[in-house]
């Protein structure tokens, strides 16, 4: 076990380093200031329309995006006693190398123009939805893969993240401000197919053992996260939209979504479970599935009834999903969902996107007004129909689940090689690789409950 603990140690450290060097080297290369902080500098090659409330380091909206990635998302992975902390600082390792890559990859796709990439405050915001993409994804795997692998698969994931996104909101157009495609549906299957592809039956009791070992750190991150869920969510959702009138509807119906579906999840999980009140981490789960679903619908007329309803179903969704889908996946599909992705992020962003393709078939003139500009620009200048639309939305949702499969497959398929696996004693204790973890204690002071300890080395 040491040599292995040192070779991990190294391993890591050599990947960071040479992913970094990359970096820095593509960046000198490509990476320059955008000209829209000179509005009268903007080459009109380069589209500043959407940019042009970039002085975007002092909104409000890029930092609150930043916070919800780095802070709630990064709490929502480190619930596992055994794995917290570990989770918890490669979460933050894995926000900073793709927050990068994803600057470099759609700046290329977007933002290039003369053998240049044009930075500013949208592309960091569009850099924090792919990251938000990836740690999803590694709720997936939480825990079976080692922190070599983490790196490897943002790499690739960031790749095809971009291309997804690309295709879906440059080239066909779709209506996506929230992300419930891009993101929260992209990134739950991508996760769940890699999860399938590492799926090892001869370990896969163990596993379940170790996923039941969640100690008392588990609620506390589930407050800290659903606290700045709450708070900063919905800003993550209407980031994208052009205009703040626009905004404004998606932060309305975002916080309608959310308070309805955190009450579902008090109606449903003392029927699924014996509790008399859900836990903490059932209600975060909640918070996530009401949120998910109005990414895509959340800057359209959904109105406060629909988003409560919307939100409403959301919440079901979600405790139903782990009582009824988790072991259906686990025991028929052979796939191991650590975090319960496909319950809070992939069965609410495919209600979201059936619900924006709802919405998108209600849109007309007298019910939008000058609003049918900013939400369906290509509908208000007569250049598609309505009916094309809503199939274009549609379409997306099949095109997003299959290059999230694909993607998930190649990228597990990667991760499997025998090179980057852990040995099979190892693969359990990878927190023991980066971080001493004391064995479980009795503290008498808490009437005999067992305390876990985590000391970073």
């Amino acid at each position: 076990m040491p040599e292995h603990t040192a070779a991990s140690r190294l391993r890591l450290s050599g990947l960071c380093f040479l992913l970094q060097i990359l970096n820095i080297l593509l960046f000198a290369v490509f990476a320059r200031y955008s000209p829209e902080s000179s509005p009268s500098h903007c080459p009109p090659q380069l589209d500043c329309s959407q940019r042009n409330q970039d002085s975007g380091f002092q909104q409000p909206r890029f930092w609150d995006v930043h916070i919800q990635v780095l802070l709630s998302f990064g709490l929502l992975v480190a619930f596992l006693s055994r794995y917290g902390p570990g989770s918890a600082a490669i979460s933050i390792l894995i926000v900073a190398f793709t927050i990068q890559w994803a600057v470099l990859l759609q700046g290329f796709f977007y933002f290039f123009l003369n053998g240049k990439i044009y930075l500013g405050a949208q592309s960091m915001v569009s850099a924090d939805f792919c990251t938000a993409a990836v740690l999803i994804s590694t709720g997936a795997v939480l825990g079976r893969v080692n922190p070599v692998q983490m790196l490897l698969l943002a790499l690739l994931e960031v790749t095809v993240c971009t291309l997804n996104e690309y295709i879906l909101l440059s080239l066909m157009g779709v209506r996506d401000s929230g992300r419930s495609l891009t993101v929260h549906t992209f990134g739950a299957y991508f996760g769940l197919m890699v999860s399938r592809v590492l799926y090892q039956p001869h370990k896969d009791k163990r596993k379940r053992e170790e996923q039941q070992d969640m100690g008392h750190q588990l609620d506390v991150f589930a407050v800290v996260g659903t606290i700045y869920l709450w708070i900063f969510w919905p800003s993550f959702t209407s980031a994208t939209t052009v205009l703040d009138n626009a905004e404004n509807w998606a932060a309305l119906n975002t916080y309608f979504s959310l308070v309805a579906s955190t009450v579902a999840t008090f109606i449903l999980s003392p029927v699924l479970y014996e509790e008399s009140t859900p836990r903490m981490v059932q209600i975060q789960d909640a918070t996530l599935a009401g949120m998910a679903v109005m990414g895509m619908a959340g800057e359209m007329l959904v109105t406060p009834f629909g988003a409560l309803i919307a939100g409403f179903l959301a919440g079901l969704i979600s405790p139903l999903g782990f009582r009824f889908f988790t072991p259906v996946l686990h025991s028929r599909l052979k796939i191991q969902d650590t975090c319960g992705v496909h319950n809070i992020h992939g069965l609410p962003g495919i209600l979201g996107a059936l619900l924006g393709t709802l919405l998108t078939l209600l849109a007309t003139a007298d019910t939008y007004g000058d609003r049918l500009e900013l939400v369906f620009p290509l509908i208000a200048q007569g250049s598609r129909t309505i009916t094309d639309q809503a199939l274009i939305q549609l379409s997306a949702l099949p095109l997003t689940l299959l290059l999230a499969a694909l993607g998930g497959c190649l990228t597990g398929a990667v991760l499997k090689t025998k090179v980057l696996r852990s040995p099979p004693d190892a693969q359990y204790l990878e927190n023991t690789v980066l971080w001493e973890v004391a064995e479980e204690r009795c503290d008498p002071r808490a009437g005999g409950k067992e305390l876990g300890i985590s000391t970073l080395v």
